[in-house]
């Protein structure tokens, strides 16, 4: 089955979130190159281990069982 590798930053400041998606790629292998050159860009630069690849199938459905609000 083919996926997708969705790329995010996030951290947090406070009790706050911050969460910026930077983009979907085809391979681990570019999600990997991208997040190399956005770890020298302001802002990003500030929290370079807050990077994350998600691997994703495609046509496949994800939170099927629902969700809990705590």
């Amino acid at each position: 089955m083919k996926a997708i590798f969705l790329v995010q930053h996030s951290y947090e400041i406070g009790e706050f979130e911050e969460t910026k998606i930077i983009g979907i790629y085809s391979t681990r292998e570019k999600a990997e190159i991208v997040i190399e050159q956005y770890k020298c860009k302001q802002g990003f630069k500030d929290y370079p281990n807050c990077f994350y690849v998600s691997e994703y199938k495609i046509d496949k459905n994800h939170w099927e069982d629902g969700f809990v609000t705590l």
